[in-house]
């Protein structure tokens, strides 16, 4: 009984401790919000590594006065348009709340740098799935790559947490 008291308990930090909100630096560094120099340094493809949930936010860190961020509608993104977005952001150290489920999309406000890749989509998961892998941004089928940095160490660190927490469902259900 005291065992599975135990394991219970773990279970419940572990699914606890995924639907806590976090902040995420985007791109996984200070330096990722800028041109890409390849694709592979896309920041879509970081966000396609990542999970993201209502709660949430994103944190972009960026030279105050030289670039901004500015959310738009899925067609501004597609054609990089800066005239009419969302929501503009110019602080060098923007923080912004994922408020609801579903893609994000945002871009550049510097002339000309969303047409060579400075731009992210971020696919926001439901509360439902918790466990879930998120959607690919590249499910929505824009042209043009977004780039930006590949690895962090906060991905490693949810992937493990999530195998974690997987392996102790596992082991609950099983006994």
């Amino acid at each position: 009984m005291a065992a599975c008291s135990r394991t219970s308990l773990l279970l419940l930090f572990f699914l606890f401790g995924f639907s806590a909100a976090k902040e995420l630096l985007v791109g996984g560094k200070i330096d990722a919000w800028k041109i890409p120099s390849s694709e592979s340094d896309s920041l879509n493809q970081w966000a396609e590594r990542s999970r993201f949930r209502v709660g949430d936010h994103l944190v972009w860190k960026y030279e105050n006065g030289k670039d901004s961020v500015l959310e738009v509608t899925r067609e501004d993104y597609a054609n990089c348009s800066t005239s009419k977005p969302i929501k503009e952001y110019n602080d060098g150290n923007t923080k912004v709340k994922l408020e609801h489920a579903g893609p994000f999309y945002s871009i550049s406000g510097a002339k000309g740098h969303c047409e060579k890749g400075q731009k992210l989509i971020v696919v926001v998961m439901s509360p439902r799935h918790i466990i879930s892998p998120a959607p690919s941004p590249t499910e929505f089928h824009f042209e043009g790559p977004a780039v930006a940095p590949t690895s962090s160490a906060t991905t490693f660190q949810v992937g493990l947490l999530t195998a974690l927490g997987v392996l102790a469902m596992y082991v609950v259900f099983l006994k």
